[in-house]
């Protein structure tokens, strides 16, 4: 029990830390959100009218109190999941687009990641039972070189071949602009069509940590003495891999894609560039490049409060599949 409550006060802790630097780090950024809006209005043929930038300063809610009442503030609205009116796409509010946004990040990467988490692990499973074989030389080898290419590469290399050479995919978005945006199966396969590019770039790299990661715990598993035990006994091959050494060998991959769950918004923001997909990445790119202040703050806290609830259900989870952590805590 008390490695539990030391893991859960260690949570606590660490969020505090993590929203108080979730608003200080915009504030650091220079420039001004209220005179970007007002340049992009007037264009580069008229001056920036001051009284054009107080209207939309006081338009937008932009805090003009001190910092230390800007975090209590912050801190108030906070508690209440007030995160305030987006500047870049006024007059909506924050909750509202990431509301639009989440779901598309969260089915896209969130099966993406599942499906390279479970295609890895057996890979890396077969790889280490089958070690210096040549299966375990093309895994090794081909996985290592796939992950020596830029990740940006990889997906303008699918959308050169899949779109603008063979036209089958889509270049960009999410559904066709020509779409109704209605539930039906012709919306449903245009969504899909419009997936398969952003799934292809994240899946042929997704596996490679997996892979590597449980090879190498699995071969350090098959030299402990009671797996060789389990081989002395005359235990069927699959028992052994299966039950007494990969079962072992899979709990820092546990932690590992726990953690990569909570942190699904860091890794598309490139993906979601390149193909203009409608979730989280591009509304972070596009909050970043306008100084959106309410609305970096609140995409910032979305990723930071999922990696650190995803460590938390891996610390709980390994102490209960590994009763050695709770006895080297206590």
């Amino acid at each position: 029990m008390r490695y539990f409550v030391r893991r859960f006060l260690f949570f606590l802790l660490t969020l505090w830390a993590a929203v108080t630097l979730n608003f200080i780090i915009p504030r650091l950024q220079p420039g001004d959100p209220a005179q970007t809006i007002v340049s992009k209005m007037v264009g580069q043929t008229r001056a920036v009218d001051p009284a054009e930038v107080a209207a939309i300063r006081a338009m937008l809610g932009t805090p003009d109190t001190s910092l230390g009442q800007q975090y209590i503030d912050y801190l108030r609205n906070l508690a209440q999941l007030r995160f305030g009116v987006s500047y870049t796409y006024f007059p909506y509010s924050v909750t509202h687009m990431i509301g639009e946004a989440i779901w598309w990040t969260v089915i896209l990467v969130g099966v993406t990641q599942i499906i390279g988490f479970v295609v890895g692990t057996l890979l890396g499973a077969v790889a280490a039972w089958k070690r210096n074989s040549t299966f375990d030389s093309i895994v090794s080898l081909g996985l290592n070189f796939i992950g020596t290419l830029p990740f940006f590469w990889i997906a303008l290399l699918l959308l050169y071949v899949f779109s603008f050479k063979l036209a089958w995919l889509p270049t960009s978005g999410g559904f066709s602009g020509e779409a109704t945006r209605e539930i039906s199966w012709a919306y449903t396969l245009d969504i899909l069509k419009h997936s398969i590019l952003p799934a292809m770039a994240i899946l042929i790299t997704a596996p490679i940590g997996w892979v590597m990661g449980m090879r190498n715990n699995m071969i350090q598993t098959l030299r402990e003495d009671y797996t060789r035990l389990a081989i002395a006994k005359g235990l069927k091959p699959w028992k052994v891999a299966l039950r007494y050494s990969a079962r072992n060998a899979i709990l820092p991959n546990v932690t590992g894609f726990a953690i990569s769950l909570g942190g699904i918004l860091g890794g598309v923001v490139f993906i979601e560039g390149i193909f203009d997909y409608p979730g989280m990445g591009r509304l972070l790119f596009e909050a970043v490049g306008n100084r959106d202040y309410p609305l970096m703050q609140a995409l910032f806290l979305f990723t930071t409060v999922g990696v650190l609830l995803a460590n938390l259900f891996a610390d709980m989870l390994y102490g209960v599949l590994d009763p050695r952590v709770r006895k080297g805590a206590g």
